[in-house]
């Protein structure tokens, strides 16, 4: 399936894509709200609720503006590289998680976002110098190399 075909069939299946979708399939927290579809020998992550995506964008947004100093981006708006993406979506679940419940591992993303909008100033009151700092340290997963 070429790419075109592809991104039209991801489309079709998937009318709300999670935008924590690299963070949930690469094992970094979950999500009660997420649905995983197979689209070819994809896999693409769909949000059964579509006022929780919406937060979870506006957040991944405000994620991505405060994190393109970390990122060494001249403009916030530039498209990220997959490993760059990573280190925002994975990173800055684990500064908000370790910020807003105290806890290292990433658990349920929806209910992250959610406690993140009740936060005293809401999703732009986060201490968000506070959460980049995870996203400059984050670390992708080795792969194992078999021999």
């Amino acid at each position: 399936m070429d790419e075109t075909a592809f991104r039209q069939a991801r489309q079709a299946a998937v009318e709300h894509p999670c935008p924590f979708e690299k963070a949930l399939l690469s094992g970094y927290g979950t999500c009660a709200l997420a649905q995983r579809r197979n689209i070819a020998e994809r896999e693409a992550v769909a949000c059964r609720d579509g006022a929780a995506r919406d937060a979870c964008a506006a957040l991944l947004g405000l994620l991505r503006r405060n994190a393109a100093f970390a990122l060494h981006l001249p403009h916030a708006e530039e498209r990220l590289t997959h490993a760059q993406e990573m280190k925002v979506q994975c990173g800055s679940l684990a500064g908000l998680q370790r910020i807003l419940v105290g806890a290292e591992e990433v658990g349920d993303i929806h209910t992250l976002v959610q406690t993140a909008c009740r936060s005293p100033g809401g999703l732009e009151g986060l201490p968000y110098s506070a959460i980049i700092q995870s996203v400059a340290a984050f670390q992708p997963r080795r792969r194992t190399r078999h021999s």
